[in-house]
């Protein structure tokens, strides 16, 4: 009678899952791989679908089509809510499924800092829907404010506020003084779109705090140079349907956007096991879960530190990598031995980080290199290129950079979903 396969499940299609999975290609076992959704997404590159710089299929794939020629999955479209330890099972109110591996890569979501409620006057930028929202919300305001007669209000329309000064906040914030400054200003005939007001509100002391001072110093002076207001050491106290206070400053704002802090997914409680301020679970040296050593999370949803160098291993896409190779590493050398070897610790290879600002505007480190400016925007863009999964979205991404590049157009100008114009009071054209 021959022995069962091994069954590896992995919840998560991002970047940790998917390494994990194409690292098991020829391991013998059968993998189940579980996403919320059918695609792959590139999550750094959300902010340019918000921005309506790409479209949602330019930085997205089918996971079926990664792995139709991976003979040992099966893609699984679903929402999983409880993971059984003690079973060794996973699933839903309705489904549970055994398990002999588990990898969890759930990733990360938005973290409001205890104020949920804030979460539909103020999205934050984490899936598709997301961007597309944000994105609905950017162009109705510049559509509102073309026929709006009442002057606070129209001011209130053409002010946007991003939380937080991260990565994201940073790309977003120059991005969106791009659309107004340069991408559409001519497209409107009773509005000046570069008097829009772009503020970034950091609530440290400077921008791109994992960045060295330097660089955090370049980014806020280039996006000053831009016309972003920068705002440090000034913390969210409030956010309704019509504005933001900072602090006890009210500011009258339609369009504020949150890139201000993560927190790791739910589905994490239900493994009843430590956790971390932000939900994440901390995890053994070699990503496993305390007690189950066949049970790993990775990605952004692991809390883990490198004894290497004895600092948290960053949630960046990078890092996220190479612990799916790392755990698919160990699986292999485990799966049908009747004596596995000995397990290393993870350790993460820091191979730079960067941030890019604006069009020719981008800060870098890399192996003690740190440098900002046009050659820093172009090894960014390169770098982001090789990232996306597909030749199409490459050369798809790659054509539209270009196109912006020289006509400064944003051609995914789209307002998609239920889409209504709020006025205050409405300007009438004369004939």
């Amino acid at each position: 009678m021959s022995e069962r396969t091994p069954v590896v499940v992995v919840i998560g299609a991002g970047f940790a899952g998917l390494k994990v999975v194409l690292g098991l290609r020829k391991a013998p076992v059968r993998i189940i791989l579980v996403d919320k959704h059918n695609y792959h997404l590139f999550q750094p590159l959300l902010y340019q679908v918000a921005t309506a710089a790409l479209s949602p299929a330019d930085i997205a794939y089918p996971i079926r089509r990664i792995f139709r020629k991976q003979a040992n999955v099966a893609v699984a479209m679903g929402d999983v809510q409880v993971i059984d330890l003690a079973k060794k099972e996973f699933g839903n109110a309705e489904t549970r499924v055994p398990f002999d591996y588990l990898v969890v890569a759930v990733g990360s979501t938005h973290s409001y800092f205890g104020h949920e409620e804030w979460h539909t006057m103020a999205p934050g930028l984490k899936t598709i829907d997301d961007a597309t929202e944000i994105r609905k919300r950017v162009l109705l305001a510049f559509e509102e404010a073309e026929y709006e007669a009442d002057e606070e209000a129209r001011r209130a329309k053409l002010t946007f506020v991003v939380v937080g000064g991260g990565p994201t906040g940073v790309e977003m914030a120059g991005a969106l003084r791009e659309i107004a400054a340069n991408d559409i200003q001519r497209d409107f005939r009773s509005i000046d779109t570069k008097t829009s007001r772009i503020l970034l509100v950091q609530g440290g002391d400077r921008l791109l705090p994992s960045f060295p001072q330097k660089l955090s110093d370049r980014a806020k002076a280039d996006l000053e140079a831009m016309g972003v207001e920068v705002r440090l050491n000034a913390r969210v106290t409030k956010v309704d349907d019509e504005g933001i206070w900072i602090g006890d400053e009210r500011l009258r704002a339609n369009n504020v956007i949150w890139a201000a802090g993560v927190q790791a997914p739910p589905l994490l409680k239900t493994l009843c096991v430590p956790l971390d301020k932000s939900g994440r679970v901390i995890v053994n040296p070699d990503c496993s879960v305390p007690g189950n050593p066949n049970v790993f999370v990775i990605g952004d949803a692991a809390a883990i530190t490198d004894p290497a160098t004895n600092q948290p291993v960053p949630g960046l896409a990078p890092a996220a990598m190479q612990m799916g190779r790392f755990v698919a590493k160990i699986i292999r050398s485990e799966v049908g031995s009747p004596t596995p070897p000995p397990r290393p610790a993870f350790h993460y290879v820091d191979k730079g980080t960067m941030a890019t600002i604006g069009t020719r505007r981008a800060v870098a480190d890399i192996k003690g290199f740190r440098f900002g400016g046009l050659f820093a925007w172009v090894l960014w863009s390169i770098i982001h290129l090789t990232f996306l999964i597909s030749f199409r979205n490459k050369l798809w991404v790659m054509l539209n950079w270009m196109y912006q590049y020289f006509t400064m157009g944003r051609e995914a100008r789209l307002i998609t979903g239920k889409a209504e114009l709020k006025l205050h009071t409405v300007r009438v054209e004369q004939p």
